[in-house]
């Protein structure tokens, strides 16, 4: 599953947006995946700027 750096997360959600099931939130200043919903697609991988997401 896809989990975000929190370190490296600036906030901008660019990962929110591009996904596609919905599975990213932000919790505490930082973006966050829900690892039941999160379908491993890669797609917040790819559009993140910073590359604060390590995915599958």
């Amino acid at each position: 599953m896809a989990h975000v750096i929190t370190d490296e997360c600036t906030n901008c959600g660019a990962c929110e947006d591009e996904c596609p099931v919905g599975a990213i939130s932000e919790g505490d200043g930082k973006r966050v995946i829900d690892p039941d919903t999160c379908t491993d697609c890669g797609a917040c991988v790819e559009v993140c700027p910073v590359d604060a997401i390590e995915g599958p």
